[in-house]
Order: C-alpha cells, then structure tokens, then sequence
C-alpha cells in the first residue's frame, strides 16, 4: 500500500430553484456581475460568450420568478439606454457568493474530518 495517499476535495455546485424553474446558480450569477461591469445585456453577454438571446432569456426568467427584479433596462435618455441591477440584484449576488462559500467551507472541513479510503 503506498504512503502517498491522495488529498481528496469535494466539488459542488449551488442552484436556487423554485416552483417555477431555476432563479439563480453560477453561471446566473456571472452574467449579472457582468452586467453590472458593462452596464448592458447585449455587452455582457459578447463579454460572456453567450448569445444575447440566451442571455435575455436568463435575465427575464430571474426577474419573473423573484418577488424583486434584479434587472432593471433604462431606455434612452441622454447617454442611450442601458441595463443596471436593482438593490434586490446587487444583494442576490452577495448572499448567492456567501451561501456558495459557507457551503466550501463546509465541505472542506467536513472531508478533512473524514478518513476517507483512497
């Protein structure tokens, strides 16, 4: 039996769901983080490598299933319209990344108290 006994980690990934489909996860939160650097849909998604398509889908469907909007579009106006994040956005992606690393956390101390077989 070998005396170099590999580090084990657990990976896991968090998605908040409710009735009516996923409201936010990793990849949903990456994409309002990057809306609010770029202040639009369309430059977040380019910036994502994601359609803008696909993007608005996500967009609309965290806005419809929260009681809150995350996202708010501006339109026109002087310097043209635009996309930034609600209150209720800018503080989902704060608890979102807090949940995320309790639960690292967690599982790192969990696994080290473990002696598990490898």
């Amino acid at each position: 039996m070998s005396e170099n006994k590999p580090k084990f980690q657990v990976k896991s990934r968090i998605w908040i769901t409710a009735e009516n489909g996923t409201y936010l996860g990793e990849g949903r939160i990456a994409l309002l983080k990057e809306i609010e650097l770029q202040g639009s849909i369309s430059k977040a998604a380019k910036e994502m490598g994601m359609s803008y398509k696909k993007a608005w889908r996500l967009v609309d469907s965290m806005n419809g299933i929260g009681s809150d909007v995350l996202v708010k579009r501006t339109i026109g106006g002087k310097g043209g319209g635009g996309t930034q994040l609600s209150d209720a956005g800018r503080k989902a992606i704060e608890l979102f990344t807090k949940l995320r690393d309790d639960n690292h956390k967690f599982l790192d101390k969990k696994m080290a108290q473990i002696d598990f077989p490898g």
